[in-house]
């Protein structure tokens, strides 16, 4: 049997162990700080209200130590490492499609699709990471975040991006984008394009819809704090649970209306 043979025998197994490779070295990443000057458990407050207990801070600009770039680098590294979870059962599933495309095909393709798929999906995330980082820098000017803990410093911000996101869960749009990536099979059945530049663009299309049903879930973390490790691994599992659990539908819209609670409540703090 030759060397190929056997790889794409346990293709599958490989494949995974890939994808774990890369969110836990992703995980690595954000929990020795992502270039922040400390690490994340340094940065991380376990407090419902993270505003009442942050001074502003206005006028004040990311330090050298902070620069656009460092920031920009650390977001897209924590949504490779709280999103690709959740893209996993999408990645598996395509790589099983092709190995049952006939023995010639598998030969030629190998692994080289489903990874191309994965930087598809990230290459989304890229794109979401340069906004954050700007907004990120322009909340952090303002004195509404912290520059050093990264969070809220502001209870009306806080509220609204609580209230914001609770509303969100409960929305068409959101259900509609969760529909998409709670279903690997009707999504390949659906936006199937053949080679590398076909998994790439699918990669794209999976990550576009990823981002409309997350994007102001991620938001939360500008409340919490954008490297606090508990709001990071609590999204991490929200997302998951909300994209691969059997009930994942009536989480996200029990989150909802937990978010909306927070929201008003914080406004009372």
């Amino acid at each position: 049997m030759s060397t190929v043979e056997t790889l794409l025998r346990r293709e599958r197994a490989v494949t995974a162990a890939g994808l774990a490779v890369l969110i836990l070295l992703a995980w690595l990443y954000v929990w020795r700080g992502a270039g922040m000057g400390m690490s994340a458990l340094d940065m991380t407050r376990l407090t419902l209200f993270p505003h009442a207990q942050m001074e502003p801070m206005a006028g004040m600009p990311m330090s050298a130590a902070s620069s656009w770039a460092t920031v920009f680098a650390m977001w897209w590294i924590m949504m490779i490492a709280m999103m690709t979870p959740s893209a996993a059962p999408l990645v598996l599933l395509y790589g099983r499609v092709l190995r049952h495309a006939g023995a010639e095909a598998r030969a030629r393709t190998a692994y080289a699709p489903a990874a191309v798929l994965v930087l598809g999906y990230v290459a989304i995330w890229l794109l979401f990471a340069a906004a954050a980082a700007t907004l990120q820098a322009a909340l952090q000017s303002a004195g509404l975040i912290s520059a050093m803990m990264l969070s809220s410093t502001s209870a009306v911000l806080s509220a609204s991006v609580l209230i914001a996101a609770g509303l969100y869960q409960l929305s068409p749009l959101k259900h509609a984008c969760l529909r998409h990536c709670r279903g690997p099979v009707a999504f390949l059945t659906t936006h199937w394009r053949p080679g590398r530049i076909g998994a790439f663009v699918m990669g794209l299309q999976h990550g576009v819809w990823c981002v409309g049903c997350c994007w102001l879930l991620m938001a939360l973390l500008f409340v919490g704090g954008v490297m606090n490790i508990a709001w990071i691994a609590l999204l991490a599992l929200l997302v998951l649970a909300e994209k691969v659990a059997a009930h994942g539908v009536a989480v996200s819209r029990a989150a909802g209306g937990i978010l909306i609670v927070w929201g008003v409540a914080t406004l009372a703090v």
